[in-house]
């Protein structure tokens, strides 16, 4: 370097040292245009920090506040919108990019020996960005953010064992309020970008210790006997420097996404907020952002009895799965073409998220909007009912219940089937839960009165099969009638 500030700098910080590896080197010469997703990634990663920070400086996290401030940079701060069109954007590109560059390693087979550990850092990497996405939602706080995140702790409820107390303390207490959202700002600024900086320094230090995967040719097998060997002497003898010869390719790649985070905000704008979080509020549409629209659309139609299974069972073994994929596959064929089953695999996975993120965008959540007026309650519903119970019945019908919930197999997907609810929850939790809401479910304690309330809980207690009779009764979902009331509701 002959500029002498630049040297003064480099006589003490002795920066040559530590740059300099990084910087030269050597990567395969076939390291072309599909190796530029990390540092796309990494350059929309370093963009929402500037403007998370520049964000940070007006957004208020408080319940009474937050929205307001979010209105704030929208309509009434100097080049607020624009800065918040940025940040949201640039999320977008960010969980792309990292998700075609993950899909570049693995078909690749980067993700072999002696790569293992890059892989499974770049999975905790894409875990942790997700939650970015899914945190900076929530900073919204409207009704696309209250909705989702009650989704989530319902989701997260179903945690075996300790599914309760999970909930409690992500939310800060019992319900969706000014504590959830101080922890999720926490988690937004704090936690989730410091665990970024971590992973990303781990997984940078990996990249240059183990070089960067050559591209695979059909027939050249992974031997961990051998291949280190090979890959160190080829690099030598075929290499190139990493800057400035692939490094070029890097800042052209990121000129442009830098370029799309501009034209997305300045010609799309912020996403939201979308309204004032309310859960009495029963005439909504919330929806999370795109990279959820997929699990949003399964939640939706998918039967009740495989739910569990998606929340929990699914992103556990999916989990796994990418974490020992490298123990499991970690020698052999790299070309994809020569993987037949796991690219196959891959693609029908993509195929059905792509089909579901379409279907949620594009399919109302209740796919028979008049159910409750086109539908009628079957008769074996309200035979031998008492009064009480008939009125529950009729609220259920003339409330526009059916639109969400189905009866017999008819009626809406949104929310579960009625048809056995009272063996799912008491007596006491149907009532909070109705009151209240909860979940998918908005709260009706305002749009239903005291009386209403009882007599839909006493209908909904004889939502349960007719265990009396053996055997045809145990595969009906007929309601068991019943002739006592229940005693109303103290409010």
């Amino acid at each position: 370097m002959k500029n002498p500030i630049l040297n003064w700098f480099e006589e003490r910080l002795r920066l040559e040292e530590v740059l300099g590896p990084a910087m030269t080197h050597t990567v395969p010469r076939s390291a072309k245009w599909w190796y530029v997703f990390g540092s796309v990634t990494l350059t929309c990663f370093m963009l929402q920090i500037v403007t998370g920070i520049c964000l940070s400086l007006v957004y208020v996290p408080s319940a009474d506040e937050a929205y307001a401030s979010l209105e704030y940079l929208n309509y009434s701060h100097q080049m607020g919108w624009f800065l918040r069109g940025m940040h949201v954007w640039g999320s977008h590109l960010m969980i792309a990019s990292m998700t075609i560059h993950m899909l570049q390693v693995f078909f690749y087979g980067a993700f072999k020996y002696p790569r293992e550990l890059t892989w499974i850092v770049g999975v905790l990497l894409f875990v942790c960005t997700l939650g970015m996405g899914f945190t900076g939602q929530v900073l919204r706080w409207d009704q696309d953010a209250y909705w989702g995140l009650g989704v989530g702790m319902a989701m997260a409820g179903r945690v075996p064992f300790i599914g309760p107390e999970l909930v409690y303390f992500v939310l800060g207490g019992p319900i969706i309020g000014g504590e959830a959202l101080s922890r999720f700002f926490a988690l937004h600024v704090f936690v989730l970008p410091g665990t970024l900086f971590l992973l990303i320094g781990a997984h940078l230090l990996l990249v240059i210790k183990c070089g960067i995967n050559e591209e695979p040719t059909p027939g050249y097998l992974v031997d961990k006997k051998t291949y280190r060997e090979k890959y160190e002497r080829e690099v030598h003898k075929r290499g190139m420097p990493f800057f400035p010869n692939a490094a070029g390719r890097d800042m052209i790649a990121c000129s442009i996404v830098i370029f799309l985070v501009f034209f997305g905000a300045a010609f799309f704008g912020p996403a939201g907020p979308n309204g004032e979080p309310d859960p009495t509020l029963i005439h909504t549409s919330p929806q999370p952002d795109f990279w959820f629209m997929s699990v949003f659309a399964a939640l939706a139609l998918l039967p009740p009895y495989m739910e569990t299974f998606l929340i929990i069972g699914f992103p556990v073994l999916a989990a796994a799965v990418l974490i020992l994929l490298p123990f499991i596959s970690g020698d052999g064929e790299k070309h994809w073409r020569r993987r037949p089953f796991s690219t196959i695999t891959v693609l029908f996975i993509l195929m059905t998220l792509g089909v579901l993120s379409y279907l949620a965008y594009v399919a109302p959540w209740s796919p028979i909007m008049n159910a409750w007026s086109g539908i009628p309650t079957p008769v074996e519903y309200v035979k031998n009912r008492s009064p009480l119970e008939l009125q529950g019945a009729m609220v259920i019908q003339n409330k526009q219940c059916r639109n969400c919930h189905s009866l017999d197999g008819r009626g809406g997907r949104r929310g579960p089937e009625l048809d056995d609810v009272a063996t799912r929850l008491t007596r006491d939790e149907l009532i909070r839960q109705v009151v209240q809401g909860g979940g998918n479910m908005p709260a009706y304690g305002m749009h239903l009165s005291p009386q209403e309330v009882t007599a839909v809980t006493a209908f909904l207690m004889t939502m349960h099969p007719d265990w009396e009779h053996e055997p045809i009764a145990r595969e009906s979902n007929t309601p068991r009638a019943t002739t006592d009331p229940d005693p109303p509701v103290d409010f």
